[in-house]
């Protein structure tokens, strides 16, 4: 990879930004995932799912998770296989642990709305991370009849076993174990999304690490965050920027680097890819 002067001096800023830092708020979107080798599309997705593509024209596992299949035993068919390789297979390539790397020995905390659980898999403390729209390891009730969910993996590994001719059977579809209703994935994608207690003591665990970090010594560090929901991580993130004048900003993102002149002098934006910034930081870490 080729570097210009203006990309290795933001690195080497982002560097020194890491180690002067009191307090490290990770925020990541879904190009931090995109890095980490979890592409929704081409190869990988034609892998996985040229049954899929052929049958109904579709190209890209994102697409599929909103497509109107035939049946609830094709749609299930389709999930397990969607979830077990972008939240249980062992696919990472490493970005995710670079990151760990380079704040596992500071005072950090993750928001994030990626829903792979890739951080807790790789190292980084569960009680460090708030995952705003939910989890590919989570179930809840598709009314929903309760604020709870349920641990996915064993039915998930089920039915991708169970599945032939792009269906599961009947009688593997899950239920809720309260009401009797199917269940549904525990992600946000309307007003049915459950936050369960677990959810409720993330934010608030965010929260207070907000609250703590306020006055000190702050990197707000965003990854592959883009425009689709900014007022989660990057809006507050300005903000908390501008309201703390011993808080810095950083960006890497490709294509998608900015920062408000109200803060740009207090700003590192990158415009590059994720994984070969981190395995640089790593490589020239003190």
């Amino acid at each position: 990879m080729r570097y210009t002067k203006n990309y290795l001096s933001g690195q080497s800023k982002l560097a020194e930004a890491i180690d002067k830092a009191e307090y490290v708020v990770i925020g990541a979107g879904a190009g931090l995932s995109t890095a980490a080798g979890f592409s929704y599309s081409g190869e990988r997705f034609r892998e996985y799912f040229s049954d899929f593509e052929e049958k109904y024209g579709f190209h890209d596992m994102y697409s599929g998770g909103f497509y109107p299949f035939d049946s609830p035993e094709e749609m299930w068919a389709y999930w397990s296989r969607f979830i077990c390789i972008n939240r249980y297979a062992d696919s990472e390539n490493g970005v995710y642990k670079m990151l760990f790397s380079l704040v596992k020995d500071k005072n950090y905390f993750v928001i994030t709305t990626n829903v792979d659980h890739q951080f807790q898999r790789t190292g980084f403390d569960k009680n460090r991370l708030f995952y705003t729209q939910g989890d590919y390891g989570l179930f809840q009730c598709s009314v929903p009849c309760c604020a709870k969910t349920w641990d996915n993996e064993d039915i998930i590994k089920s039915m991708l076993k169970l599945q032939k001719n792009m269906k599961i059977p009947t009688e593997a579809i899950p239920h809720c174990p309260n009401c009797g209703e199917p269940l549904t994935m525990n992600l946000r994608s309307d007003d049915k999304f459950v936050e369960d207690e677990g959810w409720h003591k993330a934010a608030r665990n965010y929260e207070n690490f907000l609250k703590k970090s306020n006055n000190g010594r702050v990197l707000f560090f965003e990854l592959g965050v883009g425009y689709n929901t900014p007022a989660i991580i990057k809006y507050p993130f300005w903000k908390m920027t501008l309201q703390n004048k011993d808080a810095v900003y950083a960006c890497i993102n490709l294509g998608e680097t900015y920062a408000p002149d109200e803060i740009a002098d207090r700003s590192i934006c990158i415009n590059g890819d994720i994984y070969y910034i981190l395995e640089e930081l790593c490589k020239n870490k003190k």
